[in-house]
């Protein structure tokens, strides 16, 4: 099973980022889940025909009990994806990373995985935080690989360099390592020379250079994927030659 964490500064695209990756993946025959690691719980959307799915907190504040299905918290978007959203808290009440713990749990206790036996299970996981319930996918075994997404933008490198610190705090504990840097261009000048800086500074890869394109925006505003929309776009190769080289590796 291929077990990655996403991670990026909020609006780096990172949601598109892990989408496409999933529609790419179920295009190539996998069986996917994507789990939506963020309180704005949009993650999935793009998946789903534009309707989203009831995050988990909400499930939990609404029904003030835990399911007893995956389904009552889970749905099939395109390709078959299961996706689900860990959701937060009443805004400006608790801790919005508790969200994730307490969805990881859940699914635990739902034998998610054992039931559901994907290929691949993908985290989209908000990068501004990375302490707490935010690290929860790199620091419980759940992911075995952490992409970060990033432009050439300072305070997006700036967010990538903190999510690879915290990282390497973890390093001697076993838990998930970075397995290289997607570049989500934002065309701003010298883009790619400032992440391929970044990427050397600390021997990372860019292992997918994702150019910036009218035709990511023009299927999200239908509630789609781009690989949904046209698999034989040029930015639909680039994420279908990603989901490759990652199953490869």
């Amino acid at each position: 099973m291929l077990k990655l964490a996403i991670y990026g500064k909020g609006g780096i695209g990172k949601s598109t980022t892990t989408s496409n990756l999933a529609a790419a993946f179920a295009v190539l025959g996998k069986k996917v889940i994507q789990i939506g690691c963020d309180p704005k719980a949009d993650s999935t959307i793009n998946l789903l025909g534009g309707n989203p799915v009831k995050p988990v907190m909400n499930y939990l504040r609404e029904y003030d009990e835990e399911p007893e299905r995956i389904d009552q918290i889970a749905k099939e978007g395109f390709g078959g994806v299961l996706c689900i959203e860990t959701g937060g808290p009443t805004p400006g009440l608790g801790c919005a990373g508790r969200g994730i713990i307490t969805t990881f749990s859940l699914l635990e206790d739902l034998e998610l995985f054992e039931t559901y036996q994907p290929d691949v299970v993908l985290y989209d996981v908000l990068g501004d935080v990375v302490c707490g319930g935010f690290a929860a996918p790199i620091r419980e075994g759940y992911a075995s690989g952490i992409l970060i997404v990033t432009s050439g933008e300072k305070m997006a490198l700036y967010a990538a360099n903190n999510i690879n610190t915290a990282v390497n705090n973890f390093e001697d504990r076993g838990y998930a390592s970075v397995k290289g840097i997607i570049l989500n261009r934002r065309d701003v000048e010298n883009e790619e020379e400032k992440v391929r800086e970044f990427a050397e500074k600390n021997g990372l890869e860019i292992v997918a250079d994702i150019p910036r394109s009218q035709d990511i925006i023009r299927f999200e505003d239908r509630g789609m994927t781009v690989i949904e929309g046209d698999v034989n776009l040029p930015v639909s190769r680039k994420y279908l030659e990603l989901a490759k080289r990652l199953l490869e590796e």
